[in-house]
């Protein structure tokens, strides 16, 4: 690899590094006017699957029986999940970890461990992947998919949330 090709390759890493913050921040802050800026265009693929187990938890613990059985694949816009993250009164924060990314400085992907935190509850958790691609405005979120497992404790009802402390997000099962 030329050293140009490296410098590029490296450059490219730390702007994605600093998309993968961005949006971080724009959901612990309920941005969503920063939130929508970081993808291509407005109907990006942002979709995911929740575990068989916690769409077992969910049906078994439905409020009505006659109520339909979840469906394991979601599906949503940037702006309707910035939207449900700001209508939550609890804090949210998205914890990334194990960040993978891959880049030839035009296009790339990215690959991490996340769970989502209400406060102190450990709500859900999994692993997402991003496709991201450099435009003119710099770096930007192509795609999103994602694994969800639901915290099979639910918070706590007496004012003090249980949390999971293992970490091994996006839809509205949870």
């Amino acid at each position: 690899m030329s050293s140009y090709a490296m410098a590029q390759t490296a450059d490219s890493k730390a702007h994605i590094e600093q998309v993968i913050e961005s949006f971080r921040s724009a959901v612990a802050n309920k941005d969503e006017e920063a939130f929508p800026k970081l993808f291509m265009k407005e109907d990006v693929t942002f979709a995911g699957v929740t575990t068989d187990a916690s769409i077992e938890r969910l049906y078994a613990n439905r409020p009505q029986p006659q109520m339909k059985r979840p469906t394991r694949l979601y599906a949503t816009t940037p702006r309707k999940f910035i939207s449900a993250v700001a209508r939550n009164a609890a804090k949210v924060d998205e914890i990334v970890s194990n960040v993978r990314i891959d880049s030839d400085g035009d296009v790339g992907q990215v690959w991490f461990d996340y769970a989502v935190a209400n406060g102190s509850y450990m709500k859900m958790w999994g692993k997402e992947r991003w496709l991201v691609v450099r435009t003119a405005d710099g770096w930007k979120i192509a795609g999103v998919v994602s694994s969800q497992e639901c915290n099979p404790m639910p918070a706590s009802t007496n004012g003090a949330p249980s949390v999971r402390n293992a970490m091994p997000h996006k839809a509205t099962h949870c």
